[in-house]
């Protein structure tokens, strides 16, 4: 993979019986100066959500906390999106 690569996952959790319809955006990019990015994002479909970004020493390290994130995620009932990489993260609203 190259090194100027931005990969990101959607994940999404949808249930209308508790009118909870919840996204989560985990990116990695490069910074200006060479070291590597987690950027999360989350928050309600259909609203601006936040944002937080972390910096790591290489992408190895920012893989190693997107996977901790991923797995954390999945345990709360977050489901990954099925275009992976895809911006149609508000699917679940059809």
């Amino acid at each position: 993979m190259a090194q100027d690569t931005i990969q990101f996952l959607v994940l999404h959790r949808c249930d209308p019986s508790c009118n909870m319809a919840r996204y989560y955006v985990l990116s990695i990019e490069p910074s200006l100066f060479g070291d590597a990015t987690l950027i999360r994002e989350w928050g309600r479909l259909g609203r601006s959500g936040q944002r937080r970004i972390e910096l790591y020493e290489n992408q190895s390290c920012a893989m190693e906390a997107l996977e901790t994130w991923l797995q954390r995620k999945q345990r709360r009932g977050y489901l990954l999106q099925g275009g992976q990489g895809g911006l149609d993260r508000f699917q679940c609203w059809i």
